[in-house]
């Protein structure tokens, strides 16, 4: 009798080479549904799924390969008299090789538009009952899930050497793939529940808190080291979303510290909007990261002017840094990265005349990352620990001043009120103990990282030195002291953000009225740890 193959298929590419390598090699194949079309009108010779079992495809199509036929054909273990048995008795033909890939769930739901309806239906259901038991089977059936193992098993075939080796290989690869489909589904009820219950004003953390986390993120790229050259690593991303479906323009392969660099300059730039190649509705702005710390931010009247005033805010800490901007960067903002040591630039798109004046910067990393693709990820933030994972919601709330307080005698003026909102915008992309003293929509001085809040204000101003007169002071986090607004006075400061909550709030707002300073309490806290 000849080995049978079963070919069913959503991703084609590949598929009528191997098929025909498959007939060479003496196979009989057998397809349903669009495959069975695929190798038809290629001209090969295939018995349709229907056919062989005898029984129709149903229910607009949900049925087609759950039948005994099928399944005794793929499981029934060859050195098992009994099982020999049954399939004689039953009429039953050893299937021999399964390929199978399913259908393309994730490509369906990439879109943020995508009904429940349409997703539903594309979630496959004999297509991973196929798959599973051929990899429970290995031992003597191969199975193929991904086009790229189209090539290695024919080779195999003409060396005669399908080998248990190769099988489990098969098998390990088919399990992943199915646990990763299962993973994407799962992923895609959570979040689209989870947006339905935010909408009805329930909390998103108390919708998804007692899933389970299943991740479903293929491997993008094996990076050269991690953190530290002697430390592995692994960038895991989803392929349409985030930075997965970034853009890379030019420049060396990203590392992990880029990456992690980029997400941070990501973050702080949508605070000012996020726009495509019109700039409708944004803002321009600039951030300069530099160890997940933003050293340089300014809004300005175009996107060189305010990347300009970022890096003028600190051009000692932007060398080597990573560069965000919030719309297109033009010839004009090119030519100040031009004169710079950067690792990477991200940016909605990049404009003709920016790409050729950074051509020659070939060790520049330029990423396009469109408003969409940063759309379409997931808005949960994961954490490792020892043998488990953190997962919280990202902190990107809009900032809303119509819930501010005001408990001091002065209240802000119109440009300080301006400037607040800035620094406060900033302030919760910087780590705990976090200030920074911001005016005019320029950063001038950020402390960062420190373990307690006046030192980090001490960080702050010295940095800003005599910009800091007249300028304002954003901490994230409630001032336990009232010392922290005395040095700010101390320095010029004529106004403070927090988000109030201590015990001794009542001493800081004294020390404001005292002093003459205007303060907002925000009443949200913004720790990045």
């Amino acid at each position: 009798m000849a080995p049978t193959a079963l070919l069913s298929v959503s991703d084609k590419e590949g598929l009528v080479p191997l098929a025909t390598g498959l007939l060479r090699h003496g196979y009989r194949l057998l397809s349903s549904g669009g495959t069975a079309a695929a190798l038809a009108a290629a001209g090969l010779p295939v018995t349709r799924v229907a056919d062989h079992t005898g029984a129709p495809e149903i229910l607009g199509g949900r049925v087609k390969t759950l039948h005994p036929r099928i399944h005794g054909g793929i499981l029934a273990r060859r050195d098992d008299p009994s099982h020999r048995a049954d399939l004689e008795a039953q009429g039953i033909d050893p299937i021999d090789v399964v390929v199978v890939n399913l259908y393309p769930f994730r490509r369906t739901v990439a879109d943020p538009q995508v009904s429940w309806e349409t997703a539903i239906e594309n979630i496959d259901i004999g297509g991973p009952a196929m798959v599973r038991a051929a990899a429970k089977n290995h031992a003597d059936v191969a199975v193929l899930t991904d086009p790229a193992q189209y090539a290695g098993f024919l080779a195999a075939l003409e060396a005669g050497a399908v080998d248990g080796a190769l099988r489990r290989r098969l098998a390990l690869a088919a399990f992943a793939h199915t646990a990763a489909y299962d993973g994407a589904i799962q992923r895609w009820i959570e979040e689209r529940l989870a947006r339905e219950a935010a909408n009805e004003a329930a909390s998103e953390a108390a919708a998804v808190a007692a899933a389970p986390l299943t991740l479903d993120l293929p491997a993008r790229q094996t990076l050269r080291y991690g953190e530290n050259p002697h430390q592995g690593a692994t960038w895991h991303s989803e392929p349409e979303a985030g930075w997965g479906a970034a853009h890379q323009l030019q420049g060396k392969e990203l590392s992990y510290n880029n990456l992690l660099d980029l997400e941070a300059a990501l973050a702080t730039v949508r605070e000012f909007g996020y726009g495509d190649a019109t700039f409708a509705g944004v803002t321009p702005a600039a951030v300069v990261i530099k160890h997940t710390n933003p050293c340089g931010v300014a809004t300005g009247t175009s996107p060189a002017d305010a990347l300009l005033r970022a890096l003028d805010a600190d051009r000692v800490s932007a060398f080597g840094g990573i560069v965000a901007l919030n719309g297109p960067v033009d010839g004009e903002a090119a030519e100040h990265l031009a004169g710079l040591f950067l690792e990477c630039v991200v940016a909605p798109v990049f404009l003709p005349a920016a790409r050729e004046r950074l051509a020659a910067k070939s060790n520049l990393r330029l990423l396009e990352l469109a408003p969409a693709a940063i759309e379409r990820a997931a808005r949960r933030q994961l954490r490792s620990i020892l043998g488990g994972v953190l997962v919280q919601e990202s902190d990107d709330r809009p900032i809303e001043p119509d819930g501010w307080q005001l408990p001091s005698q002065r209240a802000p003026g119109e440009q300080e009120l301006r400037d607040l909102r800035f620094a406060w915008q900033l302030v919760r992309h910087v780590r705990s103990n976090a200030i920074v003293v911001a005016k005019g929509g320029v950063s001038l001085g950020i402390g960062a990282g420190q373990t307690n809040r006046v030192g980090a204000a001490q960080l702050a101003l010295a940095a800003a030195g005599e910009a800091a007169r007249g300028a304002v002071l954003a901490s994230d986090g409630f001032f336990p002291f009232d010392d922290t607004v005395r040095l700010a006075a101390s320095h010029g400061i004529t106004a403070v953000i927090h988000p109030g909550g201590s015990v001794r709030d009542a001493d800081s707002i004294r020390a404001c009225d005292e002093l003459g300073l205007a303060m907002v309490v925000t009443g949200r806290r913004h720790f990045l740890h």
